[in-house]
């Protein structure tokens, strides 16, 4: 049996603000190497900076706000997002975008690209639901961070970084409440999830592609491994 992965790519690697396009090309690159090593990839993509940009817009001009609007917004920008990483793969990833991971699913090529689903969870969820229903071991979630800490490094240089989390511990980090925009290494309802299938997540930094190599290649890496107490 080929060896399955899936990817929860971050919107933030994917378009900060803009579409980075370099490393979108790095990121393909890497990947149809591992396909032509006889690997297969599902890969879920996040809404990143035209989410948060419009779901600010929303909250700005809107007399009232609602979780549910926002959350659609969201999972908008998901969408173009996952067509255009789509696009990118060509004849490696022939089946529809997917965007309910419950529903009827063709997987007929060696990569698979799935985006946000509905309101009240991020991609994160789906990315959950998709590595159960194709019995993937393990789930590597690629953001902006290179590890879990104790706090935002960015607010807190003391924040200590983490090798490996239970996911006890990863849920008090990021409690239980999904709030749409929320910025977590980890999406608080995929964590409950993922915490009931006794699935492995590893959280590193999306960017660092030789360290995403290292990671899919069971080699030393840097990043945090999230498991079963």
């Amino acid at each position: 049996m080929r060896k399955l992965t899936v990817l929860s790519l971050g919107g933030s690697i994917i378009a900060p603000a803009e579409v980075d396009t370099l490393f979108l090309a790095g990121f393909v690159d890497l990947i149809m190497e591992k396909v032509t090593q006889g690997e297969r990839f599902i890969i879920v993509t996040g809404g990143g900076g035209p989410a948060r940009a419009y779901q600010a817009a929303y909250r700005v001009v809107a007399k009232t706000h609602s979780n549910d609007a926002q959350d659609w917004i969201g999972i908008t920008a998901t969408r173009l997002n996952a067509q255009l990483v789509k696009a990118l793969f060509a004849d490696l990833c022939v089946d529809p975008v997917v965007c309910d991971p419950t529903g009827k699913i063709d997987f007929t090529g060696s990569v698979l690209v799935a985006a946000g689903w509905k309101p009240g969870f991020s991609s994160d969820y789906d990315a959950v639901l998709l590595a159960e229903r194709f019995g993937a071991e393990t789930l590597i979630n690629l953001s902006n961070i290179n590890r879990v800490f104790s706090a935002d490094p960015k607010e807190d240089p003391q924040a200590t970084p983490y090798d490996t989390l239970t996911w006890e511990e990863m849920r008090s980090l990021v409690g239980d409440q999904w709030v749409p925009g929320k910025n977590t290494p980890f999406d608080p309802v995929a964590a409950r999830k993922a915490t009931a299938l006794r699935l492995q997540v590893v959280i590193a930094a999306g960017k660092d592609l030789e360290n995403l190599n290292a990671l899919l290649a069971g080699k030393p890496f840097v990043g945090t491994r999230i498991g079963p107490d």
